[in-house]
């Protein structure tokens, strides 16, 4: 199973929606002058979901090298894959504090 198929099953796992890959994204965050996150960020198109038409998806490995999978909705405020990548470390950051 490839990297975008695995994204795929995940949304429809989450989101309860089929996920059409459109495009890959590179994506460099920064805070404070230092990389907070940089990768590729998969955006697909869904179908099935009662509010969103797009999805932001990506994978990474967290600190025991196991794999983990982040899908972020296209709904305001997220618009962009810059977008879904800001709302995800926030939302991290609040789930740590």
């Amino acid at each position: 199973m490839t990297d975008i198929q695995k994204l795929q099953a995940v949304i429809k796992q989450l989101h309860g929606c089929e996920a059409l890959h459109v495009s890959t994204i590179p994506v460099h965050e920064q805070f404070q002058g230092k990389t907070v996150w940089s990768g590729d960020v998969e955006l697909f198109d869904v179908q099935g979901h009662p509010k969103a038409k797009r999805c932001y998806a990506w994978s990474y490995l967290d600190d025991a090298k196991v794999q983990q999978f982040t899908t972020v909705l296209e709904l305001p405020p997220v618009t962009s894959a810059q977008s879904a990548v800001k709302a995800d470390i926030v939302a991290r950051f609040k789930n740590e504090n």
